[in-house]
C-alpha cells in the first residue's frame, strides 16, 4: 500500500514537472530580453520568474485536483446519468486554481 502511493507520488511528479519547468523558465527568457537594458534587470527577471511559478503552480494544482475528481464523477454519472450538472460542478471548481494563476501571471507582467 504504502509502495503504490510513493509509486503514484513519482508519477504525477514526472507528469507535472516538466510542465512547470517550462513555464517557469519560458518566462525568465522573456524577462532576459527585457531586462537586458535596464538596470532593474534582477528585480523584472525575479518578477518573471514569481509570474511563472504562479502560473505553473495554478496548473499543477488544477491537474491535482481534477484527476481523482474527474475519475470520482464519472464513475457517479455512468450509475446515475441525472448527476451530471452536479458533477461537472464539482469538475470545475480547480479550474479557479489556474484562473487565479493567470491573475497573478499578469498582475506581474504588466
Amino acid at each position: 500500500m504504502k509502495n503504490t502511493a510513493y509509486k503514484n507520488s513519482t508519477v504525477i511528479a514526472a507528469k507535472y514537472l516538466p510542465a512547470l519547468a517550462v513555464m517557469t523558465f519560458a518566462t525568465s527568457a522573456f524577462a532576459q530580453e527585457a531586462a537586458t537594458s535596464d538596470a532593474g534587470a534582477t528585480a523584472s527577471g525575479l518578477k518573471a520568474i514569481g509570474a511563472g511559478i504562479a502560473l505553473g503552480l495554478g496548473a499543477v494544482g488544477t491537474g491535482l485536483a481534477q484527476g481523482p475528481i474527474g475519475a470520482a464523477a464519472a464513475g457517479v454519472v455512468a450509475e446515475r446519468p441525472e448527476k451530471f450538472g452536479q458533477m461537472a460542478i464539482w469538475f470545475f471548481i480547480p479550474e479557479t486554481l489556474v484562473i487565479f494563476g493567470f491573475v497573478g501571471f499578469f498582475l506581474l507582467r504588466g
